[in-house]
């Protein structure tokens, strides 16, 4: 093949690079150009070495390193341009203002109006927040969480067959919610109310991934926006809660009482929308700048693992058991998934091809003290059931959940092991994790769906 044959092919490679390299949206055409031209002088160069052009075009890439530095450096060359993207309207001429976002901003309102709706709607059937709050501490994730999936399936273009796995899913999650008699005061309420919204993000993810739902990068940036939608939620209920406290005192100072406006409408359907909204502002923001999430990582993973280390220390000089109330079991299994989140956004955010450094031996002191730590927990726990004291709907559950984080943690402590002695690829660590993800999802499941029956509803 000669030179000439090659050329086309050569080009429709830079398009395709180039096409790449506009998705991201700091970088403008301009930009674009800039960095192709930079792109052939390389291939150019290393042609003229020997190299074909093949050869030469995927080393010149390699040599550009990661396009999310590159776009990062462009950002902060460009920052006024960069904050004019971090406003709704945007620069006029730049991708913020353009249809797409547009069209995004109008589903997300109308998500968002279907999430308030939805929480009233019960109100209709004459369910009252005050006198009822077991029906709604069950169902509020079925009030939010199918429209942000509806957002995330619209923005994704899912297939008919991902839209019909959503629906079916989100209807058994009704089911679940609702089909039991459950009592006020019924551990397996509590036991719902917890996995149930664990078992309903997920399928939150299958409509963030929609037909790419094998692909293990594509499920690692569902575990990133679930960091940054986290983030964003936590910052708009922060600023939900001043809002309510100025509501109260500024209409308390006139003589009017607020409260009932605030309880009945403004939180509770500020938070279902605040749901949608949140998705959105990842979506929308996602490219503008770096993600949160993996900085927070680098700020808490040496304090967590201080904090573990010490509890250890603390454990073995006082010889004390841990104590397997509900309460403290969910703490403790917040802990660990807590670790796991650390490990998970720090995975997101490292380069892959980087060599094993200090921050890579200090996760692994994180995960292995997160490990013995869920070592004690399943001793503790697994002691109550086979004593005189039995198992309940609490203790399964926990029993159960510390097992699952246990293979997770042990496995992922093995190839952190094998990544710093060099003997495997850090790739192997991201599949595990993201691979992991359904095993979290069919035990939820489980436990809203057979643990009610399991223990009569106990």
């Amino acid at each position: 093949m000669t030179d000439d044959d090659r050329q086309p092919e050569l080009e429709a490679q830079f398009e395709q690079w180039r096409q790449y390299v506009l998705r991201r949206r700091e970088l403008q055409p301009a930009d674009a150009d800039e960095l192709e031209d930079h792109l052939r002088g390389s291939v150019d160069e290393l042609v003229a070495r020997g190299l074909s052009p093949d050869e030469a075009f995927l080393v010149a890439v390699k040599r550009m390193g990661s396009l999310d530095a590159l776009s990062r450096e462009f950002a902060r060359e460009h920052s006024e341009r960069l904050w004019k993207q971090l406003v709704l309207t945007g620069d006029p001429g730049g991708p913020v203002a353009g249809t797409r976002s547009r069209q995004d901003l109008w589903v997300m309102l109308a998500c968002a109006a279907g999430a308030v709706a939805s929480v009233k709607l019960p109100e209709v059937f004459g369910f009252d927040f005050a006198d009822d709050r077991s029906f709604y501490t069950r169902n509020f994730p079925l009030f939010a969480l199918p429209w942000l999936a509806a957002f995330l399936a619209w923005r994704r273009g899912a297939r008919r067959s991902v839209i019909v796995a959503l629906v079916a899913l989100f209807a058994l999650g009704v089911v679940a919610a609702n089909v039991y008699p459950l009592a006020g005061d019924s551990q397996s309420l509590v036991v719902t109310s917890i996995h149930l919204p664990i078992a309903l993000w997920l399928v939150v993810g299958l409509a963030y991934v929609a037909d790419d739902w094998l692909s293990s990068r594509r499920r690692m940036d569902f575990i990133r926006f679930t960091g940054e939608w986290f983030i964003y939620l936590v910052l708009m209920g922060l600023g939900g809660g001043v809002l309510s406290a100025f509501l109260f005192n500024t209409f308390a100072a006139i003589g009017i009482a607020p409260e009932e406006f605030i309880s009945q409408w403004l939180l509770p359907c500020g938070a279902a929308a605040a749901v949608v909204v949140a998705g959105w502002l990842v979506e929308a923001k996602q490219s503008v700048v770096e993600n949160i999430a993996p900085v927070l990582t680098r700020l808490f993973t040496p304090l967590f693992t201080a904090a573990l280390l010490a509890f250890l220390i603390a454990v073995v000089w006082t010889s004390h058991g841990i104590d397997v109330e509900r309460e403290t079991l969910i703490l403790f299994d917040l802990l660990l998934v807590v670790v796991l989140g650390l490990l998970l956004y720090s995975l997101s955010a490292r380069d892959p091809l980087a060599p094993p450094g200090p921050f890579d031996k200090l996760q692994l002191a994180l995960v292995v003290s997160a490990l013995a730590i869920d070592v004690l927990v399943l001793v503790e726990i697994t002691g109550r059931i086979t004593d005189d004291y039995g198992s309940t709907p609490n203790r399964a559950a926990a029993l159960g959940e510390n097992v699952i984080l246990l293979v997770n943690l042990a496995w992922s402590a093995w190839l952190l092991l094998t990544f710093i002695r060099r003997r495997a690829p850090f790739a192997a660590l991201e599949r595990w994790q993201t691979g992991y993800l359904p095993v979290y999802a069919g035990w939820a499941w489980f436990v809203v769906l057979v643990f009610p029956p399991l223990f009569a509803y106990a």
